[in-house]
């Protein structure tokens, strides 16, 4: 199952509410963790995308038990916290991974930042690799498209041990402030 993103900020939360009305689709509550994580990651990657290229996007979701008809992933490239490539978006068994996918047509590399506390922005992806089981990205016809995988039986993970010096934590060599 898909969404066309226009290059607005409004689309964020558009994309969310769409995201929602899947998992509630396929059974999954909305206060269960697994959603309020893939609702988070929703609104990052969308964000990024909307944000960071000011182009339109397209958002992709693979849940249990669903049908989407989608084509095969590219695998390999810029794969982060997981092992090569992940599989097609299509159907999805129970046990197998949920799958958010956004592509773009911006050829500009995904690139984690580390930022002082007093930013506003700058740890989307630093709160994707914290949260995702799996994520990645790979190049695409005209652009690119960023992935990432939660495993639905898997508890969520616990929170990263603290960095030396107060509020901040590290989690795979990221570091980012918490909240």
């Amino acid at each position: 199952m898909q969404l066309d993103i226009r290059p607005d900020p409004a689309e964020v939360g558009r994309a969310r509410r769409w995201a929602r009305s899947r998992l509630a689709g396929c059974g999954i509550r909305a206060d269960e963790p697994l959603a309020e994580t893939l609702i988070l990651l929703v609104s990052e990657l969308v964000t990024n995308a909307v944000v960071h290229t000011g182009r339109p996007a397209v958002l992709r979701l693979r849940l249990p038990g669903t049908t989407t008809g989608a084509g095969a992933v590219a695998g390999g490239a810029g794969v982060v916290g997981g092992a090569g490539e992940a599989g097609p978006v299509g159907s999805a068994a129970p046990g197998l991974p949920v799958r958010l996918e956004v592509d773009d047509s911006c050829d500009l590399v995904p690139v984690p930042r580390c930022v002082d506390g007093d930013a506003t922005g700058g740890r989307g992806l630093a709160l994707v690799d914290g949260l995702a089981d799996r994520w990645g990205w790979s190049r695409e016809a005209g652009g690119k498209r960023i992935w990432c995988e939660l495993d639905p039986c898997a508890g969520r993970p616990p929170a990263p041990p603290p960095c030396p010096g107060g509020g901040a934590v590290s989690c795979e060599g990221l570091a980012f402030e918490t909240v």
